[in-house]
């Protein structure tokens, strides 16, 4: 076995085994944050509308903040290479503002400052190690298969993180298995947790991978609001590729915004281990993406995959519409409904594997164009792009709340776990005082919840669909074509 051979072997076992602790945290702040709030936090509109604006201006602010981050990154020299110093640093700081995110007892407007700050400030830190981690990529390979392999072991484990943290923080923060007895205390010792998990997993990425550091002989560009400017809108594909997948991500994000979590316990109880099913079985059927990905596209090409995602996705969100407006058995309706999220969710991933691919792919159609490759600046708009569609269902999640009156039945909630992390009301007290006050929901509200995380997903996804058939040109062919043509480019130099 060449060296190369066995350097990637090794890459592409400690590259993906980095990210587990990373999509723990991530999965933590984008999928239960908002759940942490509503239901440790008595907040009237005006506070969850701040909270909103909060979330929305971070996202914007990282409109900035993320392609800086990677031009940092691009001139960066040092002797562990571009890429791992920002991962240390990003990934410790990351952690203790997790921490301390979720173990705080402010309440009301005191609470919505220390949020504003301890969100800014993950906006910050996340960005240090997750642009570095992902813009190492083209750095491991540029060969298409390889770039592959790496992008879907690395969604695979990233998928593990997720997985872990869907089955585990809904059962330990609410209902009968709450750590402590209540959610306060169980978010608390979670987001613990998850601060030591993050750094554990990210040393095999530290330590453990070899990157090509050809940069380190090259001079470091300045940091220029122009490169950051000119990288992106001078590449069409760029371009397009972020508005599509902008787009799906929006759609992917509104289930797992808090939506789902609150109609699962409107229509069937607040039990953690309801909504961990209803995720658990939902993310499941990803897995077959994560492993077979590359060779099932390899036979039947993105564009032509994209055809029978889309139809799969569009049963899976019929399927749980009408789950929801029949009147079925509980047990049957939420077998239904889970089972349409499974096919949902199979279609929204594999959207997901080839929006990252076709991000990726724009690095050498940008040195094909520009003769510059900028793999930071352009690693950066992928996460930035997943932050903000976060901040968007965010928004969209909190409108809901507020058109149908859910908010009503979260203070309650949130009033009475705060109760039981006092010592003045038992778990038992408090779960059947919860009880009684979700049983007082009306069918609309629920129906309307139902309505925002079916009908608006499958609007967002057709969407993304429909612009990537049309507008991004980089298929496989074309891809293949233009490193022909950039390593014949490469030949004649050093001729």
């Amino acid at each position: 076995m060449h060296n190369n051979d066995k350097i990637t072997k090794k890459n592409l076992l400690m590259f993906p085994l980095g990210t587990i602790g990373r999509d723990i945290m991530y999965n933590l702040v984008t999928s239960y944050l908002l759940a942490f709030v509503l239901f440790t936090r008595k907040l009237d509109a005006a506070q969850l509308s701040a909270i909103t604006a909060i979330m929305v201006a971070a996202r914007v602010f990282d409109a900035l903040n993320d392609p800086i981050m990677g031009n940092i990154i691009e001139r960066t020299r040092t002797k562990w290479g571009k890429f791992k110093p920002w991962l240390l640093i990003g990934i410790l700081t990351t952690s203790l503002v997790i921490y301390a995110m979720f173990n705080t007892k402010l309440q009301g407007w005191a609470f919505v400052r220390f949020f504003g700050l301890m969100y800014f400030a993950y906006s910050i830190t996340y960005t240090m190690h997750d642009i570095s981690y992902w813009g190492m990529v083209p750095a491991l390979s540029s060969d298409a298969d390889t770039r592959n392999k790496f992008t879907s072991r690395a969604t695979l484990f990233a998928g593990i993180g997720g997985m872990l943290a869907a089955s585990l923080i809904p059962m330990f923060t609410a209902g009968d298995s709450a750590i402590g007895g209540n959610a306060v205390t169980a978010y608390g010792i979670v987001a613990l947790a998850a601060a030591i998990l993050g750094p554990a997993f990210l040393a095999f990425t530290i330590f453990g991978v070899t990157e090509e550091r050809n940069a380190n002989d090259e001079p470091a560009p300045p940091v220029s609001f122009k490169k950051i400017f000119s990288t992106i809108t001078g590449n069409s594909q760029l371009i397009w590729i972020a508005v599509i997948f902008l787009l799906q991500q929006i759609g992917n994000g509104i289930v797992l915004s808090g939506i789902g979590q609150t109609y699962i316990y409107v229509q069937f109880g607040y039990k953690g281990v309801f909504f961990t099913m209803f995720q658990m079985l939902g993310m499941l059927v990803t897995g077959f993406l994560m492993v077979f990905y590359p060779a099932i596209s390899k036979k039947f090409g993105r564009k032509k995959l994209m055809d029978y995602l889309m139809i799969i996705s569009t049963a899976g969100y019929v399927l749980m519409l009408g789950a929801g407006f029949m009147s079925l058995p509980s047990g049957i309706k939420f077998g239904i409904l889970t089972f349409g999220y499974m096919l949902a969710n199979f279609g929204q991933y594999g959207f997901y594997l080839i929006m990252m691919i076709s991000i990726m792919n724009t690095v050498e159609y940008n040195e094909y164009e520009h003769g510059v490759r900028d793999e930071a600046i352009i690693g950066s708009l992928r996460p930035f792009l997943t932050k903000m569609a976060s901040a968007l269902t965010v928004a969209i999640a909190n409108l809901t709340y507020i058109t149908f009156g859910i908010l009503k039945y979260t203070n309650g909630i949130s009033e009475f776990e705060q109760a039981a992390n006092a010592g003045q009301m038992s778990a038992e007290a408090k779960a059947d005082a919860i009880t009684e006050l979700l049983s007082s929901v009306q069918s609309g509200q629920s129906m309307g919840l139902l309505v925002v995380m079916t009908v608006l997903p499958f609007l967002f996804m057709y969407a993304s669909y429909v612009l990537y058939r049309k507008k991004y040109i980089l298929d496989e062919a074309e891809y293949e074509r233009i490193c022909t043509e950039l390593e014949a480019r490469q030949k004649e130099k050093t001729v």
